[in-house]
């Protein structure tokens, strides 16, 4: 890693920017929690990038969608649906599910829009990114499935679409793992600015915000996720064809549109749809989540992300958090499947 990119790592993991930067995902209070700290060494563990793929894909149309996805374990077990984030893909769970169907759960692992085999129906829909989008579409798949109630775990724009979905649909949710915490927010709140060194971490927001960053992303859309891989996981060495096994993903011919859109909407830039203004209403009150969480953060985390105490008072069922120790980054599934599958299990019998 060149030491361009460990001064930027230096900078993005200051304690008070991540501090600073709950205000831009609409966190509130300031309730203290007492976070378990674990350590994946200490726990049974699968080496990472153990497997490396999920054999052959499956697709069904859900909503807006034909929605592409994994699917593995028993039918008649508990579902879980695990959702990836940006820039990311499926694989990311490629060492968690095994885990899990070992467990008895039936697992389901979809693209998100605009990611891998997932396309849109109609060439006429608009290429929406807005997180309320997101949400609807799993509740689509999961009806499309006939899945009444899930576990629902993520990271990055994964989590924010599951807490979105428990908070406005918590009767389909059975428990969440939520990596990083509370993320629901609104554009009101991305519209507050920040202290410098806070905006520092969302740099990338501002620079899709340009019709310049709209191209580069275009044009160099691997380099740009490499980059962010190495900036929010400091310490996770992946290896190329680790990478490129995600990156294949972000070829889907909706891609750069659907991120360009999610963060221009964040930052009040892109209207969204009217179909979703009540659910962003909803939103934007910051609304509680009554379903049973597992919060789960790393220790070497270099995204921008909040102090556990910061969201704890906005799950008000049973709740934990944990950090895990050893050097895990943002993409935690795919750093410490271990740890994340044992939340889930975990989770399922609060």
């Amino acid at each position: 890693m060149t030491e361009e990119i460990n001064q930027q790592r230096r900078r993005f993991i200051s304690a008070a920017a991540m501090t600073i930067a709950a205000a831009r995902l609409g966190v509130v209070g300031s309730e203290q929690v007492q976070a378990e700290e674990t350590s994946p060494q200490a726990l049974p563990a699968i080496r990472p990038e153990t497997n490396t793929s999920f054999g052959a894909l499956k697709q069904i149309d859900a909503g807006v969608l034909n929605v592409g996805y994994a699917e593995a374990g028993s039918a008649s077990g508990t579902p879980v649906v695990l959702l990836h984030g940006w820039p990311y893909s499926i694989h990311s769970f490629v060492d968690v599910a095994p885990l899990l169907t070992a467990k008895g759960y039936r697992v389901i692992v979809p693209f998100l829009r605009g990611y891998g085999a997932t396309r849109f129906l109609s060439s006429e829909t608009f290429r929406n990114g807005q997180p309320a989008s997101l949400a609807s579409d799993i509740v689509a798949l999961m009806d499309g499935l006939k899945i009444e109630k899930a576990v629902l775990a993520g990271f990055d724009w994964g989590a924010r679409t599951a807490n979105i979905v428990a908070a406005l649909w918590p009767e389909r949710c059975k428990a969440m793992v939520s990596v990083s915490g509370y993320l629901i927010g609104s554009q009101a709140a991305g519209r507050v600015p920040l202290p410098p060194q806070a905006e520092l971490q969302w740099w990338y927001q501002f620079y899709f915000a340009t019709d310049r960053g709209r191209a580069g992303y275009e044009k160099y859309r691997r380099d740009f996720a490499k980059l962010i891989w190495q900036l929010a996981s400091p310490k996770w060495n992946f290896d190329t064809a680790t990478f490129d096994r995600s990156a294949d993903s972000f070829e889907n011919p909706d891609h750069v549109q659907i991120v360009i859109h999610n963060y221009r909407w964040r930052l009040g830039l892109a209207d969204g749809e009217p179909q979703y203004d009540g659910l962003e209403r909803k939103l934007a009150a910051g609304p509680v989540i009554t379903v049973p969480t597992i919060t789960l953060e790393g220790d070497a985390n270099g995204a921008p992300h909040s102090e556990p105490s910061a969201y704890a008072k906005k799950f008000s069922g049973k709740y934990s958090h944990r950090t895990l120790k050893g050097g895990i980054g943002h993409n935690l599934p795919q750093e410490a499947p271990k740890a994340f599958a044992d939340a889930i299990v975990e989770v399922d019998g609060y």
